[in-house]
């Protein structure tokens, strides 16, 4: 379903006017903000974003957006400069297979030079003051960006990008507002919204290049991707942990009250597929929060807000919040087990 056409400035200051009611709501609570959810993921998976094309404008404006919130919650920026952004090259030119890629599909290929990454910190009570580097950190991630204007389907050439990964690019937002409100937990966490996950990971490889903390000072990475809608797979209306058998880190929080499962698709190999993989490649744990049931949206301009099952949104990233304040304020670290770790 398409939006009603209107200004993305317009669309940009109705959704920042739910900052009042969001900071009341939840000072003294740790309950999600429900209209902010509606907010957020109705303005990043908006018509007037174009689908958050990876390194395109729309990409730059949605990091801008998630940079303001960050900075509203009164988190530290992470990002360079003394800012919440991390601005990071693209390949010029791209590999000819992503160029053909984007050629066939009909994607724009202008002006995608750089893409963008947003970092804020809440710094741990076992942290140094700034600007010191943190301690032991937890990285809570997701990707902002999305695959832009495309080919058309039935006349919608949008491909918004609600769920894959507005969705959980909310969460992390929401997961951030929520925990900045509670008092400061022994861990610092990190927020990070990577760009251009879609190109291949350009977003994620930069950070990684860039840390705004020493890698070796990550306990643990949760990404969240596609939490729009539960999976039928799992009729419980729960989350899944991609590669849950690899670490004792999903079972843990399951402990904790944490909503999530094992993977019931493990033949589509989501560990390898999102922004969790490079990180577990540094040897971080870093696994991947979900709940995508292979819906025939998947990459289609359909993947829009008349899909997203906000009620399952909200209550899903409700019952993250108290699991990640556990791990922030425990000394527990998470290992691989044997064999996991890619």
């Amino acid at each position: 379903m398409r939006s009603r056409p209107t200004c993305v400035f317009t669309l940009l200051l109705a959704a920042l006017a739910i900052l009042p009611y969001a900071s009341a709501a939840t000072k003294h609570s740790d309950a999600i903000c429900a209209p902010c959810v509606r907010a957020d993921l109705g303005f990043l998976a908006s018509d007037e974003l174009h689908g958050r094309g990876s390194g395109t404008r729309d990409e730059h404006l949605a990091a801008l957006y998630t940079a303001s919130l960050f900075q509203s919650f009164g988190l530290e920026p992470a990002g360079e400069n003394s800012t919440y952004i991390q601005r990071a090259p693209l390949p010029n030119p791209f590999p000819d297979r992503l160029a053909a890629y984007l050629k066939a599909k009909g994607f724009d290929q202008n002006q995608r030079t750089d893409t963008w990454n947003t970092l804020a910190l809440l710094r741990g009570t076992d942290a140094p003051a700034a600007p010191a580097p943190a301690a032991d950190v937890i990285l809570l991630t997701a990707h902002q960006d999305h695959l832009g204007l495309g080919n058309p389907v039935n006349g919608d050439s949008i491909y918004n990008g609600a769920d894959d990964d507005a969705s959980g690019t909310t969460a992390v937002l929401e997961l951030a507002r929520a925990l900045s409100k509670g008092p400061r937990p022994k861990r610092s966490i990190l927020f990070v919204l990577f760009g251009s996950e879609e190109l291949g990971g350009y977003g994620n490889q930069y950070f990684l290049e860039h840390p705004p903390v020493p890698l070796t000072q990550i306990v643990a990475n949760l990404e969240f991707e596609m939490i729009g809608r539960p999976d039928p797979a799992l009729p419980n209306k729960t989350l899944w942990l991609t590669g849950y058998e690899r670490s004792d880190l999903g079972p843990e929080l399951a402990k904790h009250g944490a909503a999530i499962s094992a993977d019931p698709h493990p033949d589509q190999h989501f560990f390898q597929r999102s922004d969790n993989y490079a990180l577990a490649k540094r040897g971080i744990i870093a696994q991947t929060v979900s709940s995508y049931g292979l819906h025939k949206d998947y990459h289609q301009p359909s993947d829009d807000l008349s899909h997203i099952d906000f009620d399952f949104v909200t209550n899903s990233i409700q019952s993250m919040i108290e699991p990640v304040r556990w791990l922030a304020d425990t000394n527990w670290r998470p290992v691989w087990n044997t064999g996991g770790k890619p």
